[in-house]
């Protein structure tokens, strides 16, 4: 089996990770006025600069900055499209674990006015991670443009803005292809949209919840893959696009649950990535089946060492799923990584670094013995 030097990596990851003590303390003392942005940045990028040098160490080729600068994978970037800001009116999820059930608020988005893009969001944070990395391809990781329809649906964009719905679609994919070019010219060549939707539409209660936004339950996953292929046209020569789908990572809880068996045919074929970053840590995720509708060319990461808990996964156990998995799309179309972030949220998941180190060497050294 070849080694890949283009992303997505045998041995990759998804994005987020544990923020360390001393970077939660510098967020609360900006957070109270007693220390400056400028000081703030300058814990971040310690944070970042360690973080860094700990993927290379344990020998991933693709490294991130940690989303260390970020309070949410998704809001901290929503929020800084032209148009869009806070609502008022509060969003309530209920995740879900072993223990029983929590509940995540944060405040609804608003769509007030064009949707467009004036500055190169996370462009400044890119630069730095690239200024920070010696043998590991940085990673950019974005909310998909999916995100900001999904969390409010027609309620949250103006009608007076956007009369027509298809009107704010035009000008959000817009500005996504305004993005990614940006990007491109910072020197990012491995990016990556990261969207919950196209996994939680696997769950008949989450069908619900889009019929309930005004959304199309059947079909929404298709009109999704439209608009991130519209975002994605055109993207800079060079340029690998990846997607990471899951069902919710919130302090090691989640939200939906089911296979990919609703929305793997078009997922696969109609979705112009260049490969699929999945989780399959436990038996919410469904089998392997889905997969068979994986084309040549694409990739599929498979993401078979959970985030949620501190135990360290069997090597040998890790090795037959991926064997069944072959069983459904080749070998060579197959990568390992974690099912999801550690830290989607600045929170964190219920875990140590050192636990979190351990499952990235294992993925590793999993893949150096599966793919050479």
């Amino acid at each position: 089996m070849s080694h890949r030097t283009k992303p997505p990596f045998r041995a990759d990851h998804v994005g987020s990770l544990l923020r360390p003590p001393e970077l939660l303390r510098a967020r609360e003392e900006f957070a109270a006025g007693r220390i400056s942005a400028d000081e703030l940045r300058g814990v971040e990028n310690d944070a970042i600069r360690v973080a860094v040098r700990m993927q290379e160490d344990v020998g991933l080729q693709s490294a991130t900055d940690g989303e260390f600068r970020r309070a949410s994978w998704h809001m901290d970037f929503i929020y800084q499209l032209d148009g869009i800001d806070q609502a008022d009116e509060l969003v309530r999820v209920e995740f879900h674990n072993e223990q029983g059930d929590l509940e995540f608020t944060s405040a609804a988005l608003s769509v007030h006015d064009r949707v467009g893009l004036s500055k190169t969001i996370f462009g400044e944070a890119f630069e730095a991670l690239k200024s920070m990395t010696t043998t590991a391809t940085p990673k950019l990781t974005i909310p998909s443009p999916s995100m900001v329809h999904y969390r409010g649906g027609r309620a949250a964009i103006s009608e007076e803005v956007y009369p027509d719905v298809e009107e704010f679609w035009t000008d959000l994919t817009a500005a996504y292809r305004e993005e990614v070019r940006r990007l491109g010219e910072l020197g990012c060549s491995y990016l990556q949209f990261d969207d919950t939707s196209l996994a939680y539409l696997n769950d008949p209660k989450q069908r619900e919840y889009v019929a309930g936004i005004g959304g199309d339950p059947d079909r929404q996953h298709v009109h999704y893959i439209r608009h991130i292929n519209e975002a994605l046209a055109g993207r800079p020569e060079g340029m690998s696009i990846t997607t990471h789908m899951c069902r919710g990572n919130f302090r090691s809880s989640w939200v939906a649950e089911g296979g990919y068996d609703f929305v793997a045919e078009a997922l696969f074929n109609e979705l112009e990535v260049d490969g699929f970053f999945m989780e399959y840590d436990d038996a919410r995720s469904g089998g392997f089946e889905p997969l068979r509708f994986v084309p040549k060319g694409k990739m599929v990461v498979l993401g078979l060492v959970t985030t949620k808990r501190g135990e360290l996964e069997e090597k040998d156990e890790l090795k037959r799923r991926i064997e069944q998995a072959s069983q459904h799309v080749p070998l060579e179309q197959l990568c390992l990584s974690p099912q999801c972030g550690f830290s989607s949220t600045v929170e964190g998941n219920a875990l140590t670094h050192d636990q979190q180190v351990a499952k990235l060497r294992l993925i590793v050294e999993t893949a150096e013995e599966i793919w050479g």
